[in-house]
């Protein structure tokens, strides 16, 4: 008989560096690492006695990574994908994702939108094509509605609502006889309502809480035995008299990190638990409706009355086209996105939330779309872009814009039956723009509510904040980023050689921190006058005071480097033996200058053409996960409105002014670092450890 296949993962690099649930707290760097891996290996003897193990690679700076569980949920030859909610585990879903490819799985991926974390929040029961999915802690519930249609099984969404039992393997499980383990408490009424109705009483297992908090429920069950960390005699002995034979494997490491048993596991085979033939057709319970308010929310409370009553009835709610009042005789304005387990609660919710004061939206306006009169001229009342994802109803369907940007247009394609964002000067006569704001939806930004996420975005500009503490998180943030094989971006401005920070700037782009770098023509010139004579504006930057001639030491610097031909010619020629720009051609890190009305010479790589500037600056951008702005306000902001919501804006100035101007602009998701520039890249080299 072939043995049921399953994905673990050795805890080289197990331990407990940060807090993303209850069981984690106070825990930070307490794992006893020698322990943990005599518990994985014990574990991994026993499991192995019945199962085909594939080992997955442990990585450096990737703690969870052994908890495999949560890295997908396999059916057949498909694998779905996890998309993590919490930031510190999203560094994992590019190792999931390619072994799942080298497993020969085909790989379904919902997006970063929608949060899914595998076996964690999904399991099958026993010989029924049925899917148990836990929702409201980590999993979305929108989400649901797709793994039916994929998987072609009945989905049963469970409503978690105890932070403690965070995913539904911590507090549910099925096991081979058709029984259901369970801790009660950590459902809300619907849920256990669902599950009794689905399971027979003779079939349902209620754990204690006492059981519960030794993650007896997060066990593994093949061939009728049970492996599971810890479990009471009451419990084993209900087990053992319907046929199961107790295996008790200890994990008490792991449990630091909120993880048992089958968090260690992940079943790659599952065609044997799911037995029963496809269902000529599946429908999904879940039901989302959108509705909107106008009126008083925030002083008269209805607003967080509202919420609180649709999170106590099981539903989740995005908010979106918030506008709050400015003036007591002015009203706020909110659409609410209502997603809801099943019909009933949907429609109890909505008649509640009309009595509240809002409005359903089902015969929606579409939206108008008028020609554009000539080329790189717009038709009056164009409907200007922001660089949040933007929707538009059109020939009753949600049209998504893909290529947004900051102060563009949207033009409908009615051959293809899409919308994409143009600058006015691209727009070519007859090309059908946005008018106004019907049957626009644009979803503006919400804070985080996850406490531990990147604190120093959370707050506006402060000359107040220590600043170390902000690099630091930085300093993480940019590990994640590059061991995800994601890119960063700099737009630094002259002020970095002239504080005598290059050497730092540098360091980060020979240790492959940065992957593109932009700027203008004074910040190449300067680096390159500092190599070549040692100043920087005819000022040594050692002793700090000016040099006799120095004055003429930035048009000798660009002189010789218009005789090489360019910046890289000039480090191929021997001219330029050190400093950022030789590190970036080194390196092969993608460098653009944009020009001005001001600048000397210039260097032969300067794009002085604004247009094609603007254009190299937008496709340089692309797919970068964190732009680091230093002292550049010209160029922040620039690149500010080119760049979609979602990417990280540091802005460091040593004027809160500039931060203040980006967030005028409209990049609303720039936070800044009031400090020196180069005490910034000084702390940040040392945190990076370079």
């Amino acid at each position: 008989m072939k043995k049921q296949r399953i994905l673990m993962c050795p805890p080289d690099y197990f331990g407990v560096d940060y807090e993303i649930n209850p069981w984690m707290k106070g825990q930070i760097g307490l794992v006893n690492k020698g322990l943990a891996r005599q518990q994985w290996d014990r574990l991994y003897e026993q499991l192995a006695e019945q199962l085909d193990i594939h080992c997955l690679a442990p990585q450096e700076n990737m703690p969870d990574l052994v908890f495999t569980a949560n890295g997908g949920l396999s059916l057949g030859t498909k694998v779905l994908l996890s998309r993590f909610r919490m930031q510190e585990r999203q560094v994992e879903e590019k190792i999931f994702q390619e072994t799942f490819c080298q497993l020969n799985y085909e790989v379904i991926d919902y997006g970063s939108a929608c949060s899914f974390e595998g076996e964690g929040d999904a399991l099958f029961q026993a010989n029924e094509r049925l899917l148990w999915t836990g929702y409201g802690v980590r999993s979305g519930l929108e989400v649901q509605k797709s793994i039916l249609q994929d998987l072609e099984v009945d989905v049963v969404p469970l409503r978690l609502i105890d932070p403690r039992f965070y995913h539904l393997d911590t507090c549910f499980a099925p096991l081979e006889g058709g029984e259901v383990i369970y801790f009660p408490n950590a459902f809300d009424s619907y849920s256990i309502n669902e599950i009794e109705r689905r399971i027979p009483p003779k079939k349902r297992i209620l754990v204690s809480e006492e059981d519960a908090c030794q993650f007896s429920c997060n066990l593994f069950n093949v061939n009728r035995l049970i492996f599971t960390n810890a479990m009471s005699l009451t419990l084993q002995k209900d087990l053992e008299a319907r046929g199961y034979q107790i295996k008790l494997c200890p994990v008490s490491e792991f449990m630091k990190a909120g993880g048992g048993v089958k968090c260690l596991t992940m079943k790659l085979e599952q065609e044997s638990i799911v037995r029963a033939p496809q269902k000529e057709s599946l429908s999904s319970p879940i039901r989302s409706e959108t509705l909107k308010f106008s009126g008083h929310l925030l002083d008269s409370g209805q607003l967080a009355d509202s919420l609180n009553f649709i999170e106590l009835n099981g539903l989740s709610f995005n908010l979106s086209n918030f506008t709050p009042a400015l003036r007591q005789d002015q009203k706020s304005h909110a659409e609410l996105k209502l997603c809801s387990p099943d019909s009933t609660r949907l429609e109890n919710t909505r008649k509640a939330l009309i009595d509240r004061g809002w409005e359903c939206t089902e015969d929606r306006e579409e939206a108008m779309f008028f020609p554009a009169p000539k080329d790189g001229v717009a038709p009056e009342g164009f409907y200007t872009t922001s660089i949040y994802p933007t929707q538009v109803y059109i020939n009753s369907k949600n049209l998504h814009l893909q290529n947004r940007r900051m102060d563009g247009v949207i033009v409908f394609n009615p051959a293809q039956q899409s919308i994409t964002c143009k600058i006015i000067r691209d727009l070519d006569q007859g090309d059908l723009v946005l008018i106004g704001e019907k049957g626009l939806q644009v979803e503006s930004p919400q804070q985080s509510d996850d406490a531990e996420a990147f604190s120093f975005m959370s707050s506006s500009v402060s000359s107040e904040r220590r600043a170390e503490g902000q690099i630091k998180e930085i300093a993480q943030e940019i590990r994640k980023i590059k061991t995800a094989g994601g890119k960063i971006a700099v737009v630094a401005g002259p002020v970095v050689v002239h504080t005598g920070a290059a050497n730092y700037l540098e360091k980060m782009i020979r240790a492959d921190f940065i992957d593109v770098l932009l700027s203008g023509n004074a910040l190449a010139v300067h680096d390159i006058e500092y190599q070549l004579f040692e100043t920087s504006l005819g000022v040594d930057l050692q002793r700090g005071s000016p040099v006799a001639g120095g004055h003429q030491h930035h048009l000798r610097a660009i002189n010789r480097v218009r005789l090489a031909g360019s910046i890289e010619a000039a480090v191929h020629q021997g001219l330029i033996k050190a400093g950022i720009m030789h590190a970036c051609v080194q390196h092969g890190v993608n460098y653009v200058l944009a020009g001005s009305i001001r600048d000397d010479g210039p260097l032969p790589d300067t794009i002085m053409d604004l247009l094609v500037a603007q254009e190299r600056y937008s496709e340089a951008i692309k797919d970068c996960q964190m732009i680091l702005m230093l002292s550049s306000m010209l160029h922040s902001i620039g690149v500010g409105n080119m760049t979609p919501s979602g990417v990280q804006l540091i802005c460091v100035d040593i004027n809160p002014a500039v931060v203040s101007k980006l967030c005028d602009r409209g990049s609303l998701e720039a936070r800044g670092i009031v400090t020196d520039v180069g005490l910034f890249l000084q702390f940040l080299s040392s945190e990076l450890n370079i």
